[in-house]
């Protein structure tokens, strides 16, 4: 019998990633030139390279509950210095998604609840408004004397519009949002 894949991708994690993904996973080399270039790697609890290792080996809960795929900024540095040209960012995007919905997100980031926040306020407003947005964050996460020092600073700079400005097209933004997620379900 003839297998056309390495046995460590015969577990149905990697290439149900794949699928969502379209990251090859099966042509990563571990040459570790991601992780070389990585801006968060060194903070990080898992190395992008050793991202793709866990997905190839089946490590589902592991690298789903990771804080590194909520914590890469998909600056692409990564798929720009990768020899094999790996799509990371993408499968960083599809983990987000399968962290969410199998409820495995660390308990170390916030930033789910930061893009949901974001997210919900562009939906609904066209744009953020950074005073509304920190304020619908404190108080989803209950971290409210964080940061509590830079406001001043941010105030007397005028980082925060007091009145939020609405932008034209709620409509088309909901619309776009919704096909969005449609088009996300599908994947």
């Amino acid at each position: 019998m003839a297998i056309d894949r390495p046995v460590y991708l015969l577990n149905c994690f990697a290439p149900e990633l794949e699928k969502a993904s379209g990251a090859r996973l099966t042509a990563c080399l571990q040459c570790q030139k991601c992780t070389s270039g990585c801006p968060v790697a060194a903070g990080s609890d898992v190395k992008p390279h050793e991202v793709i290792r866990l997905v190839q080996l089946g490590a589902r809960d592991e690298v789903l509950s990771s804080r590194f795929i909520w914590e890469c900024t998909s600056c692409e540095t990564c798929l720009t210095r990768c020899p094999q040209a790996i799509d990371l960012p993408a499968l960083v995007d599809a983990l987000r998604r399968l962290s969410l919905d199998n409820r495995k997100v660390s308990a170390e980031t916030v930033a789910p609840v930061f893009n949901s926040v974001f997210l919900t306020m562009v939906r609904e407003m066209g744009r953020a408004n950074e005073l509304a947005l920190m304020a619908a964050f404190k108080m989803r996460t209950r971290r409210f004397s964080e940061d509590v020092r830079k406001f001043p600073t941010m105030l007397r700079k005028g980082k925060f519009a007091l009145l939020p400005a609405f932008v034209k097209g709620r409509k088309e933004r909901k619309r776009a949002f919704r096909r969005s997620r449609e088009l996300g379900s599908k994947k």
